[in-house]
C-alpha cells in the first residue's frame, strides 16, 4: 500500500494517481470500508479516497471496476466533473454506514439503525442494474450500467454488504487487534484466531511496540537507585 500524496484540491479530480490500495478485508464490502485509516482520530485519520479517481483506481483494483470501463469513467468524470465530486460524496457517505454496520457487528454490538436504513435505500437502484448474462459453462450474475453512470462500483460493493449480513460469514467478521487501525476483515484462520488486517503491518507494528516496552522496563530494573 503506497502513501496517499497531499489532499488534492479538487475532488472531482479524474486522474490515476497511481495509488495501491490494500485489498486484505477478504469481501469487497469490508475493502470498502478500509479505504480509510484511523477514522476514530481526525488529526490522524488518513482518507485514501481523496478525489474521485481513486474511487475509480479502488473500483478496478477491486475487481469490481473493468481496465475498459475504468478509462471511460475517468473521461467522464472530466467532462462532468460536479458529478464526479458528487458521486465521491455519495461513495464515502455509503461507505460509512457500511462500516458502521460491520464494526458493530465485530463487536458484538446491535447494528445502527441508521446505517442500516441508509443501505436499505441505496439496494433498490444497486439490485435493480442486476442482470443474468451468458457465461462460460451456463450463466451468471452482472451489473449492467447507463454509460453516464460515474458510480459503477457502487453496486457490486452494496450487494456484497448485503450478501455478507444475511450470510453464515457474517460472524466471522473482525475488526483489526490495533487501537490505531479500524479495519475490518474476514477471519477465515482454521481457529478464527485472526486479529491483525495485515499482518506484515499492524501485526508487526504491534510487536515492535511490546518489545519496546519489554526494552523500557528492562532497562528500568537495571538503572540503581
Amino acid at each position: 500500500m503506497s502513501e496517499p500524496d497531499a489532499l488534492p484540491a479538487d475532488p472531482a479530480l479524474a486522474a490515476d494517481d497511481g495509488y495501491e490500495f490494500e485489498i486484505s478485508g477478504g469481501n469487497p464490502a469490508l475493502d470498502f470500508t478500509n479505504t480509510i485509516s484511523r477514522r476514530s482520530d481526525p488529526e490522524e485519520s488518513r482518507e485514501r479516497l481523496t478525489h474521485y479517481g481513486r474511487l475509480v483506481s479502488w473500483g478496478q483494483q477491486a475487481g469490481l471496476v473493468s481496465l475498459k470501463d475504468a478509462a471511460r469513467l475517468r473521461v467522464e468524470a472530466r467532462a462532468h466533473p460536479r458529478v464526479a465530486a458528487a458521486t465521491l460524496r455519495r461513495a464515502i457517505a455509503l461507505r460509512e454506514a457500511i462500516f458502521s454496520l460491520f464494526v458493530a457487528i465485530a463487536r458484538g454490538e446491535s447494528a445502527p439503525a441508521q446505517a442500516l436504513e441508509a443501505m436499505n435505500e441505496a439496494l433498490p437502484s444497486a439490485l435493480g442494474a442486476l442482470r443474468v448474462g451468458p457465461e462460460r459453462g451456463g450463466f451468471g450474475w452482472r451489473f449492467a450500467h447507463h454509460e453516464t453512470d460515474l458510480a459503477p462500483m457502487l453496486a457490486p460493493a452494496l450487494r456484497a454488504a448485503a450478501d455478507l449480513l444475511t450470510s453464515p460469514e457474517l460472524s466471522r467478521v473482525r475488526e483489526c487487534g490495533s487501537d490505531t487501525c479500524f479495519w475490518l476483515f474476514l477471519d477465515h484462520s482454521k481457529n478464527g484466531t485472526r486479529r491483525w488486517c495485515d499482518m506484515k503491518v499492524c501485526g508487526n507494528r504491534e510487536k515492535a511496540r511490546r518489545h519496546h516496552q519489554r526494552v523500557k522496563k528492562s532497562s528500568r530494573r537495571l538503572v540503581i537507585p
